[in-house]
């Protein structure tokens, strides 16, 4: 990797042994900081290969979505030669993340104490479902966690069944957390000389991202309930009826809502001891939605939207992802980047990494790879590493 970009992580090396999402996500955002990242495969590739429609190209659009700026390596821990050089890649890593079931690589001497034994100073990362305890025996998907953490209960009409996010959003926040845990785990090298075994599991990101629904039962002794779309602290804070559709209106504040009041027409609802502070507004929500949703009658969305916005107050529309991927671009953010341009493999249009630097740069110079596409170069590296050491 030495004609690799520079970036903030470049020069170190990470050892992806995850697969589906919450780990490869965060190595792909390493890759992006400039890591030289080893996609460690079974010869039948990453599971998100196969989860299909949407494609391009013939490849699974999850699995691009999550794998670029890696190199992967095929290798079938039933080999016993595979395994060695699977140990050697471990062996040489600063970071080794992997999503196995607790206890699933001890077999193969790739868990963190057999790894730790031989190098000192690696940060090693497990993601599980439940935890390495009472709850390793479950498995680990997006979709339990959304049901047991209780988010399921929060999603949908008060009146209506429960619903999943739109998004496996546990996966995501895990594989931040995870990536969090990692970064911390480097900078204390720092100092230490030494490496640690950082763990993340999905519930526990949960609970913890759930933050004042959670904190509402743990502070409070409050079990929060489906309210479809509205808040349990604030009003306005959902979607309202304009005359062709419904816009997101929110008032954080006293001073949003006196100013969405003028932007109304209605300045006098700022002033009405019903609706004077947040909590007065939330408790007489039923009693202040008609007399928004009259004034915003008037207009359309895409009127208020303009309104609204030069009055200060928070508003915008409910897109598609295409309009929000649109919205993004016309507001100068650039969300898509073309991924692999000048590696002679072909670009592939993805999600752009969302951190920006004032110095640091990133990288998009590796599409992601079939499966052991850098199969031979790496296993040639490995061995050389081998060779180094004997």
């Amino acid at each position: 990797m030495d004609n690799a970009p520079s970036g903030p992580l470049s020069g170190l090396l990470v050892a992806d042994f995850s697969r589906i999402l919450a780990g490869p996500y965060a190595t792909m955002l390493m890759a992006d900081l400039g890591a030289d990242v080893i996609k460690v495969e079974a010869p039948g590739g990453d599971d998100t290969r196969t989860w299909v429609p949407p494609t391009r190209d013939g490849v699974s659009t999850y699995y691009l979505s999550i794998n670029r700026n890696k190199r992967s390596v095929a290798l079938d821990l039933k080999d016993d030669g595979d395994v060695e050089l699977a140990r050697a890649i471990a062996r040489r890593a600063d970071v080794m993340i992997e999503n196995f079931r607790p206890g699933g690589l001890a077999k193969y001497s790739l868990d963190y104490d057999s790894v730790a034994a031989v190098n000192a100073g690696v940060v090693y990362a497990s993601i599980s479902g439940f935890g390495s305890g009472g709850g390793a025996h479950l498995p680990g998907y997006d979709l339990l966690v959304q049901a047991v953490s209780g988010l399921m209960s929060l999603t949908g009409a008060s009146d209506g069944p429960p619903f999943r996010a739109g998004i496996s959003v546990f996966d995501v926040m895990t594989g931040m957390h995870a990536l969090i845990g990692v970064l911390a785990a480097l900078r204390e090298r720092e100092n230490s000389g030494q490496g640690q075994h950082v763990e993340v599991n999905l519930l526990s990101s949960a609970l913890s991202g759930l933050v004042n629904q959670t904190g509402a039962y743990a502070a409070g002794g409050v079990v929060p309930q489906r309210m479809g779309n509205a808040h349990p602290s604030l009003f306005p804070y959902e979607p309202l009826p304009a005359a062709d559709g419904d816009i997101i209106v929110i008032a954080g504040n006293d001073r949003q809502f006196r100013a969405l009041c003028t932007a109304l027409g209605a300045p006098a609802l700022a002033d009405d001891p019903r609706f004077r502070t947040v909590g007065d507004r939330t408790a007489h929500r039923e009693t202040l939605r008609p007399l928004l949703e009259k004034a915003l009658a008037r207009h359309t969305k895409a009127e208020w939207f303009d309104i609204l916005v030069a009055a200060g107050v928070p508003a915008g529309p409910i897109n598609s992802i295409a309009e929000g991927v649109e919205f993004a671009t016309g507001l100068g953010l650039e969300p898509v980047v073309e991924v692999g341009a000048g590696s002679g493999a072909g670009t592939v249009p993805l999600v752009r990494n969302p951190i920006r630097f004032s110095r640091s740069q990133q990288r998009y110079d590796l599409p992601p790879p079939a499966v052991g596409e850098q199969s031979d170069e790496i296993r040639a590296e490995v061995r050389a590493w081998l060779e180094g050491t004997r």
